[in-house]
Order: C-alpha cells, then sequence, then structure tokens
C-alpha cells in the first residue's frame, strides 16, 4: 500500500510505502507546541518506507534535541514529519497523510498532557522501555 501527502501549498509531496510501525498520540509539550494543537497524532515508519516524491529543494528542518528533526516546507511552513534518528523511526504526522486509515495504539508521554483523553488506549508516562523511556503506564 502507497500513501500520498503533501504540505499545505503542495510544493512538497511525500510518499509512505507498507504500513506505519505504530501509531498513537503524543502530549509531550514539544509536539504540543510544533502542532499548535494539544496533542500530535503520529504513525511511525521505518526511513526506507518514505520517500519525497517532489519539492525536496522546499524542505526545510529544525532540530531542537538530539531526537527529532522537524521537517516542513520552507514555502508555506507546512508540517510534514520528524525523523528520530536515536529510534530508527520517521514519524508522519497523520493529518499530512489523509488515506491513511488512522489507529492509534497508544498515548506517549501523557503525563504532560493537557488534553485527557478516555478512549482505553494505554497511556505511557513517557515513551515504551523499548525506546528509552520508562515503560510506566498511567491512569486515564
Amino acid at each position: 500500500m502507497a500513501y500520498v501527502g503533501n504540505c499545505f501549498c503542495g510544493a512538497v509531496e511525500l510518499q509512505a510505502t507498507g504500513e506505519p510501525e505504530a501509531m498513537g498520540y503524543c502530549h509531550c509539550r514539544s509536539c504540543r507546541s510544533w502542532s499548535g494543537g494539544p496533542v500530535n497524532a503520529f504513525s511511525l515508519w521505518k526511513p526506507e518506507s518514505i520517500k519525497v516524491t517532489k519539492g525536496a529543494e522546499h524542505l526545510a528542518t529544525f532540530q531542537k534535541t538530539d531526537l527529532s528533526q522537524r521537517q516542513y516546507c520552507a514555502k508555506c511552513g507546512g508540517h510534514l514529519m520528524t525523523n528520530h534518528p536515536p529510534l530508527g523511526l520517521i514519524d508522519v504526522f497523520t493529518a499530512t497523510l489523509p488515506g491513511l486509515d488512522f489507529k492509534p495504539g497508544v498515548h506517549v508521554n501523557y503525563a504532560e498532557t493537557v488534553l485527557p483523553m478516555k478512549d482505553g488506549l494505554p497511556k505511557l508516562r513517557d515513551f515504551p522501555a523499548e525506546f528509552g523511556g520508562s515503560g510506566e503506564a498511567v491512569p486515564e
């Protein structure tokens, strides 16, 4: 399966092939600030599954920490994805891929939430242990 998405103005287009490794919600302050919303919906992909098919010259990167290289369109400012080198995964924001059937499986960084969500999904204080977090669950 291939999913096509683009930035706000359409100058940058990308393709995600296959299926994401995981999908969920991030509640950390950085994701909230970057997305401009109270929570960020993510889909995590192996780097080889993501390809910029148009407008690579307009792709810009902002790196606040070693964990995240946030990528956006330099023309319109539209956010596209975040490369997470230590995890070996790329987060393509689910709004970037309108054809993706978003099926969240987890909430991460829920200790920082400003929008409590009662949906029955696991709520992790920070990250799963396999991604360097505590893996500790917190109540809804």
